[in-house]
């Protein structure tokens, strides 16, 4: 039986243009560079290599520098669970905002969002940005 997730959402400033991060969040060059250790594609399925694991998710939604959204599946406990990367520009400071929406159980929120506090840290070195 599944569980009902938790949605959290984190935002992240990011010192670069929308264009390059929204490259980082939605290829799979991009995210083998901060999100997986290795990330293959066919069609809108990207195939998340981490370790031993490996997880599908389809890329359910796209919006040019704006979001992407990928929903999991071929995984019972995930099945139609999704995370989204949204990314925010601040009209007067023109700062770049990654906001990422993530669905976790209630008992895993703080190793989560530790989690997406790494990548992210690698993401920004991967940038210049930290």
């Amino acid at each position: 039986m599944t569980k009902t997730k938790d949605a959290i959402e984190l935002e992240y400033v990011i010192n670069t243009t929308p264009g390059i991060l929204f490259n980082r969040l939605s290829t799979a060059s991009g995210l083998s560079e901060w999100f997986a250790d290795d990330v293959k594609v066919h069609g809108n399925t990207f195939t998340f290599k981490w370790d031993v694991s490996e997880q599908k998710a389809l890329q359910s939604m796209r919006r040019e520098n704006k979001l992407v959204r990928y929903t999991w599946v071929e995984d019972e406990e995930l099945e139609g669970i999704w995370f989204e990367f949204s990314i925010n520009v601040d009209d007067l400071t023109g700062d770049v905002a990654l906001v990422i929406v993530d669905h976790v159980d209630k008992d895993e929120i703080e190793d989560t969002i530790e989690l997406w506090n790494r990548q992210i840290e690698i993401l920004k070195r991967g940038l210049g940005s930290s």
